[in-house]
């Protein structure tokens, strides 16, 4: 089926051409996984609501802007792929699902964040990246479970105090914010492992020496001064992170070290719950 016209069919909101567009799943799968990006959907079929012990439920690059409050019945869902829609809130009933792992709310309209998200006590995985975030919104710090959080691409400026109570984040990308200096509270977040701060506004990098658990930094594309200092082993992808943190001088001239590789990307395929 072409995707003009499911775009069409999408429109009509009979239940036969929702069920044209669900492609006849009538049952849930074995694998109690259900796959419904990219079908043009404006709304959530009501009957895979129905699928109790659906596990998986990808729902991403739709044209969706709320859920059925019938949603809450799939309480072991573990994975809910909402990117690349239209939510400019995140919907409620997405906060009833207890049982989730990993969220991916990427590349939507969302401002802000409800407080019932603190209900997902078992949230691992949190996506946000490419939203209208102008802040990070506090309610991420109450995730305690928290280990990978991609906040990428949108208009952050700082980060709260509040998140070094994340001691279970390893993973944070920042990359394409409006940050205009290295966020302070990561200073004291010893079991970071993977910082992304590329493409922001920092002119200034303090040293990261002191965190055991750093691994990885990226911290390409800012108009930086210096590379951070880093401990033996840490990987870093900027300017000077093969040399010295400092740029060379010889006969009065500053050489710049440029890194030929590309920085990391976060993973371009949806993990898995741990």
């Amino acid at each position: 089926m072409g995707n003009s016209l499911k775009a069409v069919i999408a429109f009509v909101p009979s239940n036969e051409c929702q069920k044209y567009l669900l492609e006849d799943l009538e049952e849930m799968p074995v694998d109690k996984m259900v796959d419904l990006s990219g079908r043009q959907l404006r709304r959530l079929p009501l009957h895979i609501c129905s699928f109790r012990e659906l596990v998986k439920l990808y729902l991403s690059d739709n044209n969706l802007n709320h859920l059925p409050p019938e949603l809450e019945q799939l309480q072991n869902l573990q994975i809910l792929a909402l990117d690349f829609n239209n939510f400019k809130a995140l919907p409620l009933v997405v906060c009833t699902l207890k049982q989730l792992c990993i969220l991916y709310l990427g590349n939507n309209k969302l401002c802000s964040l409800p407080l019932e998200l603190r209900l997902l006590r078992n949230l691992k995985t949190l996506w946000i990246e490419s939203n209208c975030l102008q802040c990070l919104p506090e309610v991420v710090c109450e995730l305690s479970l928290l280990k990978t959080l991609h906040a990428g691409s949108n208009a952050l400026r700082t980060l709260p105090a509040q998140l070094q109570s994340l001691q279970e984040l390893r993973t944070i990308w920042l990359s394409g914010n409006l940050l205009s200096e290295f966020p302070p509270v990561l200073l004291d977040m010893p079991f970071l492992e993977v910082i992304d701060v590329d493409r922001n506004s920092i002119r200034f990098f303090p040293s990261l020496a002191h965190l055991p658990g750093l691994k990885l930094v990226i911290y390409d594309h800012n108009p930086c001064r210096n590379a951070p200092k880093v401990a033996k082993g840490v990987r870093r992808v900027g300017r000077w992170s093969e040399e010295t943190p400092e740029p060379r001088k010889r006969s009065g001239a500053v050489i710049e070290i440029t890194l030929d590789e590309k920085p990391l990307p976060p993973p371009a395929a949806k993990p898995e719950p741990e």
